[in-house]
């Protein structure tokens, strides 16, 4: 009785799961596209203008860099939504990749594709955090090198 309950537990889960999932694909999609119509009515406009100067083609320029970069980090987003997405056919996804516990529902929903619950994360971050500062150190030319040396 109990294997069945947690049974449908786990399968009510899993459709909660794959719908929010398959929710935030379609708006990433979306998101995508529109930005990607923006873009070429952007151009269109601006070809048919095509008297800028150098500072307008300069920050025209700045300005399709930074749009390019959010397209790739949506881009990005949208793979790793697909990776979760697989993960939860595999039946892995929602499971802490360190401890293996459930990720709570709540961290899911803000982050769709957090691989990692809260603690083991903050445990991962505050290592990097001390791999990057004994990094620093040790490219850090010392003041006296000269003297020393």
């Amino acid at each position: 009785m109990r294997a069945k309950a947690n049974s449908a537990m786990r399968q009510d889960r899993y459709q909660e799961l794959k719908g929010m999932l398959e929710e935030r694909r379609i708006e990433i999609i979306e998101e995508l596209q529109h930005k990607m119509r923006d873009v070429r009515n952007e151009h269109a406009a601006a070809s048919l203008q095509n008297v800028r100067d150098e500072a307008e083609t300069s920050e025209a320029e700045i300005q399709d860099d930074i749009e390019f970069a959010l397209l790739q980090m949506k881009a990005e987003t949208l793979q790793k939504v697909g990776t979760a997405l697989d993960h939860l056919d595999e039946g892995r996804y929602g499971y802490c990749y360190e401890c293996g516990e459930e990720i709570p529902e709540r961290r899911l929903r803000a982050l769709p594709f957090a691989v990692r619950c809260k603690s083991c994360e903050e445990v991962r971050e505050m290592a990097r955090q001390r791999e990057r500062m004994l990094a620093g150190r040790r490219t850090v030319p010392s003041l006296f090198a000269d003297v020393v040396g």
